[in-house]
């Protein structure tokens, strides 16, 4: 299926529990493609007024403050709060969906969730943890990504992993092959073990906010020489994006492609120098081998 020309039948509804950044870039970025349309996304949120102001210009009219009605309503949903929400939300649907809590039975909702996909993407809530807090959701299909926000605009980085599943009904093997299709439109995207989700957290998942540091902090160097930041910044995100694509399209190593910069006595080998002198690399790899730690201990 061409990533670029993915589009999902009417019938299909996204949902996005919890309407902040990440929620956000997916939507955009699936909007963005015309993958789907307004009409086709449900998204809920404690506060209504915010969720409406933020999503209103995307055309999407379905926001709540009702999980179960996003749960009802989407034939995917996006679990995009944070990890430590997620007992709070366990506990609702426990008392409003789950048909063996007798107590609660004036609560519960009608809600067929066999052919749904439950779409994580809380850093370290493992794929068992997600089938043991939300049993009651079963046979629902429960999925693990990491996406990153550069998504909305079509450039991003998705893995994910897919609990394995026996016996799948037609519909669910649609509604998966759709999802994985959505992820190829938002960027690049492979599905991967579960094992390497974290590291991949902290290397995709948090590394825009590295390269807006870089970018930010290049940008200042070129004010610190006399060219107007405006004019600065352009410059840095372009050289960011262009050094990227240039990595990606020739599929040379960086190494090598650093060499082919750098002449000899010439300005940028001194430059590198002074990024090696300030362990430029060292400090990167530390960033992402904390933050991967980081999400580990979340789980």
């Amino acid at each position: 299926m061409d990533a670029d020309k993915v589009t999902v039948p009417k019938d299909y509804t996204i949902g996005f529990i919890g309407g902040g950044n990440m929620a956000f870039a997916i939507a955009s970025g699936l909007l963005q493609k015309g993958v789907v349309q307004p009409d086709q996304i449900y998204v809920s949120a404690t506060n209504l007024e915010k969720l409406e102001k933020r999503w209103s210009p995307l055309g999407v009219t379905h926001t709540t403050v009702n999980n179960v009605e996003v749960l009802q309503n989407a034939t995917t949903i996006f679990i995009c709060i944070k990890p430590q929400v997620l007992p709070q939300l366990c506990e609702e649907f426990n008392m409003k969906v789950c048909p063996e809590n007798r107590e609660a039975a004036v609560h519960q909702v009608a809600v067929r969730t066999h052919e749904k996909l439950l779409v994580s993407i809380m850093a370290g809530v493992t794929l068992n943890r997600l089938q043991d807090d939300l049993k009651c959701l079963e046979p629902t299909i429960f999925v693990r990504a990491m996406p990153n926000t550069p998504m909305q605009v079509g450039v991003g980085c998705i893995a994910y992993c897919i609990r394995p599943f026996q016996n799948g009904t037609p519909q669910i093997k649609r509604n998966c092959e759709l999802l994985k299709s959505m992820f190829d439109v938002l960027g690049i995207a492979f599905e991967v073990p579960e094992s390497q989700i974290d590291a991949i957290t902290g290397l995709a998942g948090c590394g825009p906010a590295y390269v807006y540091q870089f970018i930010e902090a290049l940008a200042d160097g070129g004010v610190k020489q006399g060219i107007p930041r405006a004019m600065a910044l352009q410059f840095a995100a372009q050289t960011v994006m262009g050094a990227a694509k240039t990595v990606l399209d020739t599929g040379k190593h960086p190494g090598v492609l650093k060499d082919e910069v750098c002449s000899p006595g010439g300005a940028t080998i001194h430059g590198v120098h002074a990024l090696e002198q300030g362990a430029l690399r060292s400090t990167v790899m530390n960033a992402v081998e904390k933050a991967t730690e980081r999400a580990r201990n979340l789980s």
